[in-house]
């Protein structure tokens, strides 16, 4: 290849075969079986002998401390079988024992929200970056060569398994070690990880070559975010924004393999700021939970649903409740009978954790206390459906759960015709056809919006949220109106379900956090418990708006096929990829 008339030269530097970390069974001219059998024969032996002898001179009156050389061997010889089993067996237990987080999971919330981390510490304010269009790439002049090049990459090879792990690797295969049990066994999550992946090829006869292993902390998963490890996957995240909310702007963090996703919402982001912001309130802030309880007949159920609801028995049903966590606080109990069955619908604060946990052991609380007064009640499960988790309901799209926000922005004439190529009049007929009468004919529960779960799941992704939680989390209402004589557009959407936390579960990871702290929402606010959580969804809420506005506007235009055939289609000639 050429760059600017002189041939340009290409080093490639390949990475050397990584050296296999030598370990103490290595040096074993022996099985590491037959070694280990050897060393239990020898230990249980050593002590039947022992206590035999022991047991003689209890019998004939001889002093135990006296002992002979028989006996002196015995003892060495049980101290060093004792200390090799120990070694193999014992250890990595006893680690486990120290190292693995708290098998307590309602705990978590509580001890995580006491993390406190610091807040994001940019000075300089990211608002020259309004310009969404994307930078043109220099021609390149022989693909070909581009394509030699990387057809010339050294692949990263995986180091063969030591003898070791090649024995642990057969055992896994067999069946004779469960593959998860191998963290506490071994003491070193990434050998684990290592091993399962190894064993899952040989079993399935597939390759996960395409799928990374190393570069990732397992230490931080375990035993709250992942079970049985093979490797990760990589989403690339890309920034829209930043978008001006509150007078405060946000770099907004997306995870995506959708193309064009962000350079829309970006998009947007940049004709809301132009506009002077955009503005969120919080309209309510309480995590759900609802079990279901039976009783033998519905006038029993009824009367508990009476006990429930009455005021003079609130005060006493939330010191309960209150009594399992230093920040849940019960707000409400709602409760429906159906037949001979009673569900409970608890709604408390959970400060800047989701709070799924905190608020269980509440209930669950509750529900022992309950007992008291209700013997005859069977509890069928803490959680009955009427939360609702994770599924689309119409209680959350009324009630709410989690954090309940409207934001808003009113859209200059001017920039809605320059920056989105279109006009306030196609927006709000559109919006009007599309969003609320079509959402309306197809049975929407939730859905009357462009694309709110695009932009949820990308912010999920990027922040560590449950990502399972867009269902409900996506509840969003789009309102579109022409004000000022037809010539301004004011635009809102409104998500009474939005669910976050910046503590707990996936938020702890490293990349997360990171994205996390871009946004300055990273761990716990101790001067405000809560207020990171809420200043989250009030971002999530005003990236939903930038990204309906950015859509809405493409399809009133007419460009968004044009877009996406732009940029959300891959060069690549999939007939030539090989399948492992």
């Amino acid at each position: 290849m050429e760059h600017g008339g002189k041939p340009m030269k290409m080093k490639v530097k390949f990475v050397d075969d990584q050296v296999p970390k030598a370990s103490a069974s290595d040096a074993m001219s022996l099985p590491l079986y037959i070694t280990n059998a050897g060393f239990f024969t020898l230990f249980f032996s050593v002590i039947y002998f022992l206590l035999t002898s022991w047991r003689e001179k209890i019998r004939t009156n001889t002093p135990l401390h006296i002992i002979d050389l028989s006996e002196i061997v015995a003892i060495l010889a049980l101290v060093a079988s004792f200390i090799h089993l120990l070694g193999f067996f014992g250890i990595d237990f006893v680690r486990s024992l120290f190292l693995q987080p708290s098998s307590d999971i309602w705990a978590a919330d509580d001890d995580e929200e006491e993390i406190i981390l610091k807040e994001d510490a940019r000075k300089v304010p990211c608002g020259q970056a309004l310009d969404c269009s994307i930078p043109k790439m220099a021609p390149i002049a022989s693909p070909k060569v581009a394509q030699k090049v990387l057809d010339e990459k050294p692949a990263i090879k995986t180091p063969p398994p030591t003898e070791e792990d090649e024995e642990i690797i057969k055992a896994v295969v067999a069946g004779t070690i469960p593959s998860y049990s191998l963290e506490s066994k071994l003491g070193d999550c990434r050998r684990a990880a290592s091993i399962r992946r190894e064993a899952l090829q040989r079993v399935t006869g597939k390759s996960l070559e395409g799928l990374p292993l190393e570069g990732f902390d397992y230490e931080s998963i375990l035993g709250q975010c992942c079970e049985m490890p093979v490797g990760y996957i990589t989403i690339p995240v890309g920034i829209a924004g930043p978008i001006m909310l509150d007078g405060r702007e946000f770099s907004v963090p997306m995870a995506t393999t959708e193309g064009c996703l962000v350079a829309s919402t970006n998009r947007g982001c940049k004709a809301i700021n132009l506009s002077g912001g955009a503005t969120s309130v919080l309209l309510k802030d309480g995590m759900t939970r609802a079990p279901v309880v039976r009783f033998n007949s519905a006038k029993r159920a009824a009367e508990l649903k009476f006990f429930m609801e009455d005021p003079a028995n609130y005060e006493t049903i939330s010191m309960v409740f209150n009594k399992s966590s230093r920040f849940g606080r019960l707000q409400t109990v709602k409760c429906a009978v159906a037949g001979k069955n009673l569900y409970m619908r608890f709604c408390c604060s959970t400060g800047d954790a989701m709070g799924m946990n905190m608020v269980s052991k509440g209930v669950q609380n509750v529900l022992d206390f309950l007992q008291n007064d209700f013997p005859d009640m069977d509890v069928i499960g803490i959680s009955g459906n009427y939360c609702s988790d994770k599924k689309p309901a119409a209680v959350n799209w009324i009630e709410g759960r989690g954090k309940s926000v409207v934001c808003e922005a009113v859209i200059k004439g001017d920039i809605v015709s320059k920056v989105l190529k279109t006009n306030v009049a196609a927006l709000v007929e559109l919006n009007m056809l599309k969003n609320l009468t079509g959402s309306a004919v197809a049975g929407a529960l939730g859905g009357f919006n462009a694309h709110a779960s695009n932009i949820v799941s990308a912010v999920y992704l990027a922040t560590g949220q449950d990502p399972a939680q867009n269902i409900e989390s996506s509840h969003c209402i789009t309102m579109m109106e022409a004000i000022n004589d037809g010539k301004d557009l004011h635009v809102s959407v409104t998500m009474p379900s939005i669910e976050v936390g910046t503590v707990g579960g996936g938020t702890q990871l490293a990349s997360q956090s990171a994205c996390l702290n871009l946004l300055g929402v990273k761990g716990a606010n101790r001067e405000a418990p809560g207020s990171n959580a809420r200043q989250l969804a009030s971002v999530v809420a005003g990236s939903v708006l930038a990204g309906e506005l950015s859509l809405m506007s493409a399809i009133a235009a007419g460009q968004l096929v044009k877009s996406h055939m732009k940029y959300n289609r891959s060069n690549k000639d999939v007939t030539t990829v090989p399948s492992a």
